[in-house]
């Protein structure tokens, strides 16, 4: 009958509902989560008394507290004039990465070999990233996390917790390079 039809078609609307709900409560959990974490690595950068520790506090709290198979910090200025943090010309950065630049919004994708190998030198053959400019005053560097699999960072990967902390990473540099000085 028609009524049983309409009540069988409003079951099946139900239970795609709740697949629904159920699906945008655990990314609301995961989110909560990567928050936390954020949050945790802030205060963290905050502390920090040095460019090397804050290079430093990046890189190992994205591997301890995110899992990323690799991170990277790059400033760009006269290589090996911050000891302890990995500072290129930002023409060579230009040169080698170039083409994942665009303006200063975050980048997510596979890499080709020799960009990868520019921004994680271990990272080997294959692998993708998730890239986010330091933007402010002036374009001081950029920050980077990776992965040795192709389809990890890709067009439809949220970037907002990682462009939060570049965006704290940027309010933080000129305090410290103050300091070096």
């Amino acid at each position: 009958s028609l009524v049983e039809k309409q009540v069988s078609v409003l079951r099946e609307r139900n239970v795609e509902m709740r697949h629904k709900l159920n699906k945008l409560t655990g990314n609301a959990r995961d989110n909560d989560k990567i928050h936390e974490k954020t949050s945790e690595l802030v205060l963290q950068l905050i502390d920090a008394n040095s460019i090397k520790q804050l290079h430093k506090v990046f890189v190992d709290g994205m591997a301890a507290s995110f899992g990323v198979d690799h991170a990277s910090m790059v400033l760009y200025g006269e290589p090996d004039s911050i000891a302890g943090c990995r500072v290129e010309t930002r023409e060579r950065a230009e040169s080698e990465i170039g083409s994942l630049f665009r303006g200063s919004k975050a980048v997510c994708g596979t890499l080709r070999k020799e960009e990868l190998n520019f921004l994680f030198p271990q990272a080997g053959d294959t692998g993708s990233a998730a890239l986010v400019p330091l933007t402010g005053s002036e374009q001081p560097g950029l920050v980077a996390v990776g992965s040795a699999d192709a389809g990890r960072y890709h067009s439809d990967v949220g970037t907002l917790f990682l462009s939060h902390i570049a965006n704290v990473i940027v309010r933080i540099l000129p305090r410290l390079k103050a300091l070096e000085h």
